[in-house]
């Protein structure tokens, strides 16, 4: 037999919840309340939200929050604040997101004005990414708007993904509460259709047009009076510079279908300066009309039943053995990058910078997998389309990655002549180099496409011993080997000379 659940105490007689210290509130919202907490174990800091009563005090309002946590742990992305844990069947229950600091895009446009032009483009840019990953793995915001974007420096982060997926359920809808926010909520949801990418596209040209002009695209005034101008794709883009204005007024479009979809936008954004070419349905080839077509399809509805496995909801921890493991691999890695180079300098820097290029053409692959598959499902020519493109791909991550080989050979420079001032060997000081310049890679510009799937690889290899025992072996001769070569004959050049800067500087 189900017993309703407990109804959850109020938040003023309670100061922690889930292990977390409260210690200001950070704003209400109309389905709860926003606290800026601290783990008490660890001091992390997080944004707790705790839903109110009405909203969650049965069993399927609790069942939606779950599924919720559910699909929000997929999401991957530094544009997007993700759950940091979460408990939809306790007595009060919580959602808990990494903290932002910073304003909120609304509250710094009517602080500070509109944005400038080159920092409204990287707005756009940044945004359309961060939805591309929710995208990815079929997630919809829904309530995109400028109050549910928090501004990092330059760098908009998303917000309350939570609160905007449990708004579905008409159980938890109570009356006179209109779920989204007027002048930012797209037409087709207004009307109660449902939602799809392009509704996602539709709110992410009213949040850029409020950027751009310090005005909603849809006027001011009462609920009624927005919709219906955003019905009628009334819009006001009067002061933004071609051809950003046209790109947000077919966004703007009413009609789903004739919006462009996000893949066109995050094209068109890498040069937003280029006049933008929106090819009817009828031009398009037969793939990408599959992609436009399944970009305004509303997505599958998901099976209806309650899922008690995220009944605790946080990121997996781990233990102080997993962590010395993981310590170990990133050592062997570190030596084996940093021996190579110091043994055979021309072949070592030259390995380093094409396994980064290929680890930045993977990222690039595994991407674009995840959107197909999201926009059309799983076919039976993704590999081969993978295959065929990964030539291009290449292409695509050389010139990040000649900038990225730049960067680390002025780190490279400094180590030597750093090394020369303190009289180092030439092996110390070609070691020296190579870390300098590893180092470099790891944490210049474009670094995610390079570190967040060497980090995923090292995790999960060190998650379980057996693993973890064949990868570290193999980390450890590929680590033995250059520094045996150090140790045996010392650094060797290619052609068997040594350059012209050895001799120069005496070594």
């Amino acid at each position: 037999m189900t017993t309703a659940p407990r109804r959850p105490q109020a938040m003023t007689d309670r100061d922690s919840i889930g292990g977390y210290d409260l210690l200001s509130e950070l704003g209400q919202g109309g389905m709860g309340r926003v606290h800026l907490a601290s783990h008490r174990e660890s001091g992390e800091r997080v944004a707790l939200k705790v839903l109110r009563t009405q909203f969650v005090g049965d069993e399927e309002g609790r069942r939606r929050l779950a599924r919720e946590v559910s699909s929000l742990q997929r999401v991957r992305s530094r544009w997007v604040a993700g759950v940091v844990g979460a408990d939809p069947w306790g007595e009060v229950p919580w959602l808990a997101t990494r903290y932002v600091p910073g304003p909120t895009l609304h509250d710094k446009i009517v602080n500070e004005g509109p944005l400038s032009r080159g920092d409204v483009e990287q707005l756009a840019s940044d945004l359309a990414e961060g939805i591309a990953d929710c995208h990815a793995v079929g997630v919809l915001h829904r309530d995109i708007k400028p109050a549910n974007i928090i501004v990092e420096g330059r760098t908009p982060i998303l917000i309350d993904f939570g609160l905007a997926r449990v708004a579905d359920d008409p159980k938890i809808t109570v009356t006179g509460l209109l779920i989204g926010t007027p002048g930012y909520l797209p037409p087709e949801i207004a009307v109660g259709d449902p939602a799809t990418p392009a509704s996602d596209v539709h709110s992410w040209a009213s949040v850029v047009t409020y950027a751009a002009t310090g005005r909603p695209p849809f006027g001011e005034g009462n609920a009624m009076k927005l919709m219906d101008r955003a019905r009628r794709g009334d819009h006001d883009l009067q002061g933004i510079p071609q051809p950003m204005r046209e790109v947000l007024g077919r966004a703007l479009a009413p009609d789903p279908a004739d919006r462009p979809t996000l893949e066109e936008l995050r094209e068109w954004l890498r040069t937003p300066r280029r006049p933008f070419v929106h090819k009817s349905i009828e031009q398009l080839s037969l793939s990408d009309r599959a992609d436009r077509e399944k970009a305004t399809t509303p997505p599958l509805p998901r099976p209806d039943r309650p899922d008690r496995s995220v009944a605790l909801v946080g990121p997996r921890t781990a233990s102080a053995l997993e962590k010395l493991r993981r310590g170990a691999i990133w050592i062997g890695l570190l030596v084996f990058a940093t021996g190579l180079i110091a043994a055979f300098p021309s072949v070592g820097f030259l390995f380093v910078l094409g396994v980064a290029l290929l680890v930045r053409a993977g990222t690039l692959a595994a991407g674009d997998l995840r959107r197909w598959r999201w926009y059309r499902g799983r076919k039976w020519h993704d590999a081969p389309r993978l295959l065929i493109g990964a030539p291009w791909r290449l292409v695509r991550s050389l010139p990040k990655m000649v900038l990225l080989g730049l960067w680390g050979f002025g780190f490279v420079v400094a180590a030597v002549l750093i090394g020369y001032a303190v009289q180092l060997s030439l092996e110390a000081t070609l070691g020296l180099a190579g870390l300098s310049f590893v180092l470099a890679l790891w944490t210049g510009s474009g670094r995610d496409r390079l570190r967040d799937p060497v980090v995923r690889v090292v995790h999960r290899v060190s998650a379980r011993w057996v693993p973890w025992v064949l990868g570290f072996a193999v980390v450890v001769v590929l680590a033995v080997f250059p520094m045996q070569t150090l140790g045996d004959e010392g650094s060797q050049f290619s052609g068997g000379d040594e350059p012209w800067w050895v001799e120069l500087l005496g070594w």
